[in-house]
Formats: structure tokens, C-alpha cells, sequence
């Protein structure tokens, strides 16, 4: 049983504003709260200790919170941690001309224009533009020169500024960019995403490999 002046140190420490768990600490005991709560029933706390009291609350609550995402932040760490560790072998694979034309045509099916005899790619997402090439690159014996880019952006991007951005991603040279196609739509209103940097739409003109990924992926969605 608690003796009475534990519960008179409890009661003068609500007073001054503190916390079920502060006065447990602060008189080293292990108190319930229903019984404490039976001892501050009575209790006015005046202004100052209820202001204390509810900041002191407000600290609690964000440590908490903090606590709680960084423990699920740790354990997506470990998750995805654990599925790279289980799919690292999967890009040795890629190396390989006929893994590769496969993830090609099932990129190009969901990305690439189906229309004309060339290919064309289109992507506002950094990584999907270089995985594109990558594996263009690694297919086929590609030619420079049959390359062309094109920038398509808001009304308030500045133009040359993209295209050099691109210009790097992709490894077509400025000479080879057609001219940049702004969305009118845009006009009188600011972007609002800071690192757009536009959808980079990339033409490759070869009809013998557009023809060659359309067939494999019907090859593939029929199964023979």
C-alpha cells in the first residue's frame, strides 16, 4: 500500500504541472494511474501548471509519434532490405540479349507509342528514361545519329535549361533535340512539383526494331 506522504509528494507534484509518469520517476515508486487519478480528483490545477501539464503533453506526444516512425521506418528498411537481398541475382540476368529484349518490349507495350515505324518513348521519370536506353543499348546495335529528343514542359519551365538536363540523361546531343512542345494548358500557372523537370520523349527511327518488340510482346501475351 502506498503510504501517505508518497501521496502527499504526488499531490504537490500535480500541482506544479507534472505528469502521471514524471512523478512516478520523480519519487522513484510504480503507482497506477487509476489510484493517482483518485488522488487529483479533487484538484484545480491553477493556470500555469495546467499550461505546463498540456505542453509538457504536447512533448510527450511528439516524442511518441517520432518514436513510432521511426520503428516503421526501420522495419520498411528491413523489409526492402530483405527483397533486394532476394532479387540481387536478377541483375546478372540482364546482361543477357534475350532477358533484355523481353524486359524491353514489356516496357516499351506499357510505355512506348504503338503508332509509325520507329520507336517512341516517352517519360517524365528519370530512372524509366535511363532503364529504357540501358536496355536499347544493350539489345541493339544502335546508331547516334537516328536519334531524336523532344521536351515536352509547362508553360513556365525554362526551356534550354531542360533540354541540357536531358541532353546529359540520355546521351543525345542538343544538335539532335527537336523543338520543345509546351502544354498551352499551363499558360498563367506555376508548377508547382520544384523538380519537374518535364517528360523527356525520346524517337529512335529504326521500323526493324519496333517491328521486332512488337512481335515479341504478342509473342508473350499469346504464349507461343
Amino acid at each position: 500500500m502506498v503510504n501517505t506522504e508518497v501521496r502527499k509528494a504526488a499531490i504537490a507534484l500535480r500541482k506544479r504541472g507534472k505528469s502521471y509518469s514524471d512523478i512516478c520517476n520523480a519519487l522513484n515508486v510504480s503507482v497506477p494511474k487509476s489510484t493517482m487519478a483518485s488522488w487529483f480528483a479533487g484538484i484545480v490545477l491553477s493556470k500555469r501548471a495546467a499550461n505546463i501539464l498540456m505542453k509538457n503533453a504536447a512533448i510527450n506526444l511528439a516524442a511518441a509519434q517520432k518514436s513510432g516512425l521511426q520503428s516503421i521506418a526501420e522495419k520498411r528498411n528491413a523489409y526492402l532490405d530483405k527483397l533486394k537481398k532476394e532479387n540481387i541475382h536478377l541483375c546478372s540476368l540482364i546482361v543477357d540479349v534475350n532477358v533484355a529484349k523481353i524486359a524491353l518490349a514489356m516496357l516499351y507495350l506499357a510505355e512506348g507509342s504503338k503508332r509509325g515505324g520507329f520507336l517512341t518513348f516517352a517519360n517524365s521519370d528519370v530512372a524509366i528514361i535511363k532503364l529504357f536506353l540501358q536496355l536499347l543499348r544493350t539489345c541493339y546495335k544502335l546508331y547516334l545519329e537516328k536519334f531524336r529528343c523532344t521536351v515536352q514542359c509547362r508553360a513556365d519551365q525554362v526551356v534550354p535549361e531542360l533540354e541540357k538536363y536531358w541532353s546529359l540523361i540520355t546521351n543525345i546531343p542538343l544538335s539532335q533535340f527537336c523543338k520543345a512542345q509546351i502544354d498551352s494548358r499551363t499558360i498563367g500557372k506555376s508548377t508547382r512539383k520544384e523538380h519537374y523537370k518535364g517528360v523527356c520523349r525520346i524517337t529512335y527511327y529504326s521500323a526493324d526494331i519496333f517491328n521486332e518488340l512488337a512481335i515479341i510482346s504478342k509473342l508473350i501475351n499469346s504464349g507461343h
